[in-house]
């Protein structure tokens, strides 16, 4: 039976999308089968795909928001929709493992429709020739095909805000009565999924905004052309979305995992040194296809792609094109974007590759750019120069696929060998009413059915400032939710020893994961403890006796160092400790503190009445002399012995009543400090008692 009209297909409006939907096709079969081949079932290169994993299950089952059941509300996915568009599968039927198929098929398809939008955001800049490079370029990266079959929302991301910077540049380029309502509704529908998949999509969503407002719909007098402008401020509430859903939520605007991450709020880097010195290391070492971008860039490559980017400036003037050139550009600035980030090596540089499109766009234009320099000796060959420069850029890329699916393959199996193993572990051999303490915890609650603890604060609320502070100060506040809500820390852990840098911590060991050939992962060896609570406080009381204690400084302990202005004085990341040690009469006490110090400075109260001696637990591997000075006075010189703690004491001078600056020296070495007392002597006929 023939077909009739209305059921004929336009094999013309077609048949461009069939070598790419092919290339796609290939490349996903290609990066999934080696998955398949490696593990014998679908598996995520990442462990953080197990959280979006997770959140969609929450939803899936009416709590959305809480990682588990019964948990406070959290934002450890970071992504709003990725979850929520993994949800309906879930629902139907795709779960543990399975869940990786529509995550695969929808990323592997994003890749395809990213490949055409930078095809089509570069052709009115360029050549077509040079476009079908730019569209080649973002096809064969990979970095967007290891991001693909992680299972995570970096390639979906990617696609939208360069949709999104497509047609907001279509938006400038239109005519006035070609600016619809559909084209204004589809602009913000864009620009509220960018934000929602991505913080940093916010910049692309007012990017829209500004197009809108800048160039507005039709109208007929200029009261109403005023309200056509006013609807670029759509386009700001678009992009404040996700903050005001957090705050909603939460009652912060930012997500935990902004909270540990970036470099706000950090208290050990300085802004903007260590962005800057971020940026140094994105453009001379990762750009350039070096350390850790080696398998995704060619060497060298810096200078180039910095060359794109003018190359998009220029490409704007002749097109006439500014707009269009600006989102481009934008596009590819926003790379820098996680330079606030404490650091964006993680997790082979995700939060980098979303914004590689616009580079591409950079190499395309550059490559148009070498086209007309040749054209000036002989037209007929500028295409194919054009064709030739941008083929190059994409051969590079190419060349490194099969590194890029060996890794991909490689990192899926060490995932599933570790935490995946040991979220199966946990369901089969723990309680059902256990509480595990995870530093990497995606797969661990996916697969473990279990409540978990996120000591790093990504999906338990609060947490992330003592991850961010450190080991020590994490064990002064385990101490504090002790002695309020015990039930509330692990009865388990399955951690990075190395990496809870908790040790006396980590009880009875149950179980471990050893994989000693995946560089994916956070350690060769994790492992499950039973957790130990029973040393929490020791370290609370001098074991030097006193009669009275009328003030007391933890350090280490956040809320403790608040309200006593400990200053920090340049602490760095990773300058804590938590030891487990013996006191003078034998007795096994653990105590958190700050090392590498020379100077301890905070304010104490000293109330009126018997003489006071202040006592300061203390160690120095090398030894060394310290000097005592009381608002700049000085009261002692004491010797910090070489070896294991000791508390040493001093006396305060009884003129020296109310609130005092302490400030203790180090002459020619360091030390390490856990803890300030100031009280009555030990056998003191009267306490002090306050002014």
């Amino acid at each position: 039976m023939l077909a009739s009209p209305e059921m004929k297909i336009d094999v013309k409006r077609f048949a461009p999308w069939v070598p790419l939907t092919l290339a796609t096709a290939l490349l996903a079969r290609k990066a999934i089968g080696a998955i398949l081949t490696k593990l014998g079932h679908p598996g995520a290169t990442l462990d953080d795909a197990y959280i979006h994993f997770q959140y969609a299950r929450a939803i899936a089952e009416g709590h959305p928001f809480r990682y588990q059941a019964g948990q406070p509300i959290s934002s450890g996915a970071t992504s709003f929709l990725w979850p929520l568009l993994l949800a309906p599968f879930h629902l139907v039927g795709f779960r543990g493992e399975s869940i990786l198929w529509p995550a695969w098929i929808l990323s592997f398809s994003a890749l395809g429709a990213l490949a055409y939008e930078a095809y089509a955001l570069t052709k009115p800049l360029t050549s077509r020739a040079a476009a079908i490079g730019a569209g080649a370029m973002t096809l064969l990266f990979g970095g967007f095909i290891w991001c693909a079959a992680s299972g995570m929302e970096v390639v979906p991301f990617a696609w939208v805000i360069a949709h999104l910077s497509r047609r907001a540049a279509e938006w400038v380029e239109a005519k006035e009565e070609e600016r619809t309502p559909r084209a204004l509704r589809i602009l913000i529908a864009f620009a509220l999924a960018a934000p929602l998949l991505r913080p940093e999509g916010a910049l692309t969503s007012l990017a829209a905004g500004a197009c809108v407002a800048l160039h507005p719909r039709a109208a007929s007098d200029e009261k109403k052309k005023l309200l056509r402008r006013a609807e670029g401020l759509a386009f700001v509430a678009t992009a404040l979305a996700p903050s005001l859903l957090l705050l909603a939520l939460t009652g912060t605007m930012t997500s935990s995992t902004a909270q540990v991450k970036l470099l706000f709020g950090n208290p050990y880097y300085v802004l903007p040194d260590a962005a800057i010195a971020n940026a140094k290391l994105l453009l001379g070492t990762l750009l350039d296809g070096e350390v850790w971008s080696a398998e995704f860039l060619p060497k060298g490559g810096s200078p180039i792609a910095c060359a794109g980017l003018a190359a998009i400036v220029w490409c704007g003037k002749k097109s006439n094109r500014p707009w269009r050139a600006g989102l481009a550009l934008l596009l590819a600035l926003m790379m820098f974007v996680p330079c606030l980030y404490v650091t964006f090596l993680w997790n082979r540089l995700r939060y980098l590759w979303p914004f590689a499109t616009g580079w591409f766009i950079g190499l395309a234009c550059l490559a148009h750019a070498a086209a007309s320099l040749v054209a000036y000796i002989d037209r007929r060959v500028a295409t194919v120069t054009s064709a030739l420069v941008a083929g190059a850029f994409a051969g590079a890329l190419f060349v490194r696929l099969e590194w890029v699916v060996e890794d991909v393959a490689q990192s899926a199996s060490g995932i599933d060998r570790q935490q995946v193993a040991l979220g199966k572990w946990a369901n089969q051999n723990l309680p059902p009413d256990a509480v595990i303490g995870v530093n990497d915890t995606g797969a661990i609650a996916y697969f473990g059915n279990r409540k978990t603890f996120d000591v790093v604060g990504l999906t338990t609320p609060g947490e992330g400032r003592y991850w961010v502070a450190g080991s020590a100060s994490r064990l002064e506040h385990y101490e504090r939710l002790h002695e309020k809500t015990p039930k509330a820390l692990p009865t388990h852990f399955i951690v990075y020893p190395e990496w809870m840098g908790c040790e006396p911590l980590l009880g009875r060991a149950l179980h471990e994961a050893v994989v000693t050939d995946a560089s994916i992962l956070g350690g060769q060896v994790m492992r499950v403890s039973v957790a130990r609570w029973e040393l929490l406080k020791t370290g609370e009381k001098p074991w030097t006796p006193l009669s009275a204690i009328v003030d007391t400084l933890d350090v280490a302990d956040l809320e403790s160092e608040a309200s006593h202005a400990f200053e920090l004085f340049g602490a760095r990341e990773g300058e804590q400790t938590t030891h487990e040690g013996n006191a003078e009469n034998g007795g096994v006490v653990l105590d958190g503190g700050r090392t590498n110090r020379t100077r301890d400075r905070f304010t104490v109260k000293l109330p009126a009445g018997d003489p006071i001696v202040g006592i300061m637990r203390v160690e120095s591997t090398a030894g060394g002399d310290v000097t005592v000075r009381i608002d700049g006075q000085e009261v002692a010189k004491l010797s910090i012995e070489p070896g294991p703690w000791v508390e040493l004491t001093f006396d305060v001078p009884p003129e020296m009543r109310g609130d005092k600056m302490i400030e203790v020296n180090a002459k020619d070495s360091t030390f390490t400090s856990y803890h300030y007392w100031f009280g009555a002597k030990a056998g003191s006929s009267r306490l002090p008692t306050p002014d």
